[in-house]
């Protein structure tokens, strides 16, 4: 008969069993989200209790603590990575809906992209390089704005840090969806158009997702800056490091 093993070993050897299991780490996800969601819920929908960031900051706990690579827990939590796409593409539901109203506001939407994009890739860059920042990380930093499947994409490309670059889109998005709401009720605007493309283009998704909790209207302007900044700033960056080296 097998013994019994004493209760930390089968806790440990039980551990080892779920880390080494992308089931483990999706499901680990998808648990830092609801609790997130369920605490956004308790505070009345508050806008700084985002549930976006209360799930990374879980997640990054428990990676600290277990101390698990980011690649280990990429590996399990991919399939989320992957619902990006469909969920972008998706955001052309509401761009159909609202076309009338885009075809319109055409020439003032382009001219704020190529503003918002060059600023969002510009001034993160320059600030990080007064500080100190190494050129990898300046590389890294540069296309934090955008959704994080093109963004990854960028830094890999340039060769920065893409895990680096996950963070910082995260960190982005969380803070544009916490500070949007107030932001703009501060500064009076309440043209979704405005509003729209300013949250989409400093925000990417998860900014969006915010603005469309605020207005349908607001988040179809938002995921088409969205959308545009990702292809904006997949061209600019590039195009702006390889200048520098010359």
């Amino acid at each position: 008969m097998t013994p019994h093993l004493p209760n930390d070993q089968a806790v440990t050897q039980l551990w080892v069993y779920l880390q080494a299991s992308s089931l483990w780490w999706l499901m680990a996800t998808l648990l830092a989200y609801a609790i997130g969601v369920a605490l956004h819920a308790a505070a009345r929908k508050n806008p700084l209790v985002n549930p976006v960031g209360i799930a990374a900051t879980l997640i990054v706990c428990l990676l600290l603590l277990t101390d698990t690579s980011y690649e280990r827990y990429f590996s399990g939590a991919q399939f989320v990575h992957f619902l990006l796409g469909p969920a972008t593409v998706a955001l052309a539901i509401p761009l159909y809906h609202n076309r009338d109203r885009v075809r319109q506001a055409l020439i003032p939407m382009t001219v704020a992209l190529l503003v918002g994009s060059l600023t969002g890739a510009v001034s993160v860059v320059a600030i990080a390089a007064v500080l100190g920042a190494s050129r990898e990380t300046l590389l890294s930093l540069a296309s934090k704005s955008v959704t994080s499947p093109i963004a990854m994409a960028i830094t890999e490309q340039i060769g920065g840090i893409p895990s680096l670059t996950a963070a910082m889109v995260i960190l982005t998005g969380v803070i544009g969806a916490m500070i949007a709401s107030p932001l703009l009720t501060a500064l009076r605007l309440k043209d979704p158009l405005a509003g729209g493309v300013a949250v989409g283009v400093a925000a990417h998704g998860i900014g969006t997702a915010r603005a469309f909790q605020i207005s349908p209207l607001m988040g179809t302007f938002a995921g088409i800056a969205m959308g545009l900044n990702g292809l904006l700033t997949a061209i600019l960056v590039p195009l702006l490091f390889s200048i520098t080296q010359k």
